[in-house]
């Protein structure tokens, strides 16, 4: 009558004894590496592609036999690059296609520069305005054109967002690709 339970003992202990915890370890630290890499690709103030870089580097430093190859490391630092121009660009560029001169598209930038001491209203707030304040001062435009010049540079900023989160999917799916097909 104990048998059973004498062989669910056996199998269970040699299934824990067996477990290679270090792959298990390194596996769920990239994981969730990765995960939060794509919360912050989302979310201010968390580095997200540079966290999925990372996750690419410890894995491979951790578990070489199943590590990155050169060309996941490339994919890998493009997918970084390109995060951070679209996160930089896509404010100016909403604000310039809402009518914005190059003096707001300088105050969406320094606003957003600004903005960043300023975590996270200061993000969204900044470069609205920096926006608003150079069309103001520097281009002498009126109230009404300057808003909207400042609605686009809030457009484009979301545009960012999702395009950068677009990006972090991508290169979740060059590691996972890299390291379990290739």
């Amino acid at each position: 009558m104990t048998e059973w339970f004498t062989d669910a003992w056996n199998a269970t202990s040699h299934f824990f004894i067996s477990m290679p915890w270090d792959v298990l370890g390194v596996w769920s630290l990239t994981i969730c590496l990765l995960i939060v890499g794509l919360i912050g690709s989302v979310v201010p103030f968390l580095p997200g592609p540079l966290l999925i870089f990372a996750a690419g580097i410890i894995h491979t430093v951790l578990l070489p036999e199943a590590g990155m190859s050169a060309w996941g490391f490339v994919a890998l630092c493009l997918g970084i690059v390109l995060s951070y121009v679209i996160d930089f660009v896509s404010g100016a560029m909403g604000a310039r296609w809402f009518g914005a001169s190059r003096w707001g598209i300088a105050g969406v930038f320094i606003g957003g520069i600004v903005g960043m001491f300023f975590v996270p209203v200061g993000l969204i707030l900044g470069p609205l305005i920096g926006g608003v304040a150079f069309e103001l001062i520097f281009a002498k435009k009126r109230l009404q054109p300057a808003a909207k010049s400042a609605w686009g540079s809030l457009i484009g900023t979301g545009v960012g967002l999702v395009l950068r989160l677009i990006v972090a999917v991508g290169m979740v799916a060059a590691f996972l690709l890299d390291v379990l097909v290739w």
